[in-house]
């Protein structure tokens, strides 16, 4: 069974950091892409920052520069840096892993990131 379990959220001020773990439980971490996700109110799900298992990463355009996705496989954990943080990155942050076809289908439950400016 997999478990997702991401910590890390809070409250802070606009230009600010945070960040945010995910682990990993019931997969082989080692052969899974991993991504973070985020919904905020009243919007859809959407991508923020993924990493493939060899460590190759992609971010949405608004993050780039300020946020650093990164994994230790010898933790099982994925990690997502975020500086310069901004009201708009306020959101529910989710982990995902992705099954061999690239297909984001577990997930974690959720933290919240609030922005306050």
């Amino acid at each position: 069974q997999v478990q997702l379990v991401e910590s890390g959220g809070g409250l802070v001020q606009a230009g600010g950091s945070l960040r945010l773990s995910c682990a990993a439980s019931g997969i082989i971490f080692s052969r899974r892409a991993m991504g973070w996700y985020r919904q905020a109110p009243g919007k859809q799900r959407g991508m923020v920052a993924t990493i493939s298992r060899g460590g190759n990463t992609n971010y949405v355009d608004s993050v780039k520069g300020r946020f650093t996705i990164s994994r230790d496989n010898t933790k099982n954990t994925v990690y997502l840096q975020m500086n310069d943080l901004k009201p708009e990155d306020t959101a529910v942050y989710y982990c995902a892993a992705a099954r061999w076809d690239g297909v984001y289908d577990s997930w974690g439950q959720g933290t919240q990131v609030t922005v306050s400016s």
